[in-house]
């Protein structure tokens, strides 16, 4: 008998279909990608042919100009490629992404991308899929980290805003997907005053309203003096956190929104004065919860904590195996 997914080969520049020559979230060039999201170390340029969500193709648009050979596939829609049949299910990391399901001899595999579980008002929420295989990410794979309420880090936020008018709220946070989530917990929270925002922001929150999401009134921050800053928040790139750019500003209280800063001491490496523990991808208990939950015959770990999550399955009689893929960063989420 063969073994349950013979047919799936992980290598370490991503994960490789040969009954189709295809490659899930590929780290160089091929012929055939099937893409979970648009974060550049799952979605590069210069593939002959891509499968992704209209969403994910109109970001990889931004970033690398158009597609050729591009696939949009919606929601749910089941495509046939070959012998193997693909349909992309909502992941709930960022905007269009997607867990692809894929179908062949009678086995179903789930390879998840990333994925969180909680409410986000700018991207379709993770459905959880019924599989033999689930291909799960570990980006925060050990039980020390569990993510508080996004409304109370939203709250914090808020406050120190309110807490000293006279200065401005700095606060980093990844260029896709974290920014465009900030600012949209923001408004629904009621602060509806303009929201300043660095140049690498505005091509990314320009496709955000383009696809609906609703963003407020937001202004470059390189155009405004100090004095139009004082009293309001802005969002940067972490990298621009404390470089010149940032000195411009009018007495920032420095924040960052990251599932990291549930870690004290990348929180004083950066110089952050209000770390937001605000992640994009599932904690420990919403990991686990999600194994639990779908019920796999086996699960398989692509980055992050993979040995944890490995050794959790394995006391639960779960077979579980860690892959050994390359290039897929831990970003700033």
């Amino acid at each position: 008998m063969a073994r349950l997914g013979a047919w799936i080969d992980p290598q370490p520049s991503g994960i490789y279909i040969p009954v189709i020559d295809a490659w899930v979230d590929p780290s160089r060039p091929v012929a055939r990608a099937l893409v979970t999201h648009g974060h550049a170390d799952h979605a590069r340029g210069g593939h002959e042919q891509v499968w992704a969500t209209a969403e994910t193709l109109a970001i990889m648009g931004v970033r690398y100009g158009e597609q050729a050979g591009a696939h949009s596939l919606a929601y749910h829609e089941r495509c046939q490629i070959g012998d193997v049949g693909v349909t992309f299910v909502p992941a709930g990391h960022v905007l269009g992404s997607a867990q692809i399901l894929l179908e062949y001899a009678g086995e179903r595999v789930v390879v998840s991308g990333d994925y969180k579980r909680r409410s986000d008002p700018t991207c379709a929420r993770f459905e959880p899929v019924p599989c033999d295989i689930f291909i799960t990410e570990a980006t925060f794979g050990l039980p020390v980290f569990r993510h508080p309420a996004t409304r109370d880090e939203m709250g914090r936020l808020l406050a120190a805003l309110g807490a000293e008018p006279d200065r401005c709220v700095l606060v980093g946070a990844y260029a896709l997907g974290k920014a465009q989530r900030v600012i949209a917990e923001l408004r629904l929270l009621g602060h509806d005053a303009p929201i300043y925002i660095h140049g690498a922001m505005q091509r990314l929150c320009d496709l955000y309203r383009e696809w609906g999401i609703d963003l407020g009134e937001l202004r470059p921050a390189l155009v405004a003096s100090k004095e139009e800053m004082r009293g309001h928040i802005i969002i940067a790139p972490p990298s621009a956190l404390n470089d010149r750019w940032s000195r411009r500003l009018p007495d920032p209280i420095t924040a960052m929104a990251s599932g990291w800063m549930r870690v004290r001491q990348r929180a004083v490496q950066r110089n952050v004065e209000l770390p937001l523990v605000i992640s994009d991808h599932a904690d420990w208990d919403e990991l686990t919860e999600t194994l639990l939950e779908i019920a796999p015959k086996e699960v398989w770990v692509t980055h992050g904590r993979e040995d944890a999550i490995v050794h959790w399955c394995m006391t639960r009689q779960i077979k579980a195996r860690a892959l050994d893929l390359v290039g897929y960063e831990d970003e700033d989420d």
